[in-house]
């Protein structure tokens, strides 16, 4: 089940052929939605799109790892992290499309 890799270039297009902007506004269109949530993000926000899904910025504190190779232990530093959580409208289509649902 090898799937195509959706680019800013393919979001564009599809704005370009459903809104009937120009090209160059449909991609900066695309940009500024992007820019949006990405800086939303970056300011610890939460971002949540009905019926798709939500980001959330998760806080991980430091911890001790292990390095698999040599078993040595290592310091993990606290860090940011980006998580999704598909909503239920989306799984349910992703479910459907692929004949589990």
């Amino acid at each position: 089940m090898a799937g195509k890799t959706v680019t800013r270039s393919d979001l564009s297009e599809v704005v370009y052929n459903t809104v009937g902007l120009s090209r160059s506004e449909s991609a900066q269109l695309v940009e500024t939605v992007l820019d949006e949530i990405s800086t939303a993000l970056v300011r610890g926000e939460d971002v949540k799109l009905s019926s798709f899904g939500s980001f959330m910025v998760r806080h991980k504190s430091g911890r001790m790892g292990r390095n698999p190779k040599t078993g040595e232990e290592v310091p993990i530093d606290p860090r940011r992290v980006l998580s999704f959580r598909a909503s239920h409208v989306l799984k349910d289509k992703i479910n459907k499309m692929s004949g589990l649902g």
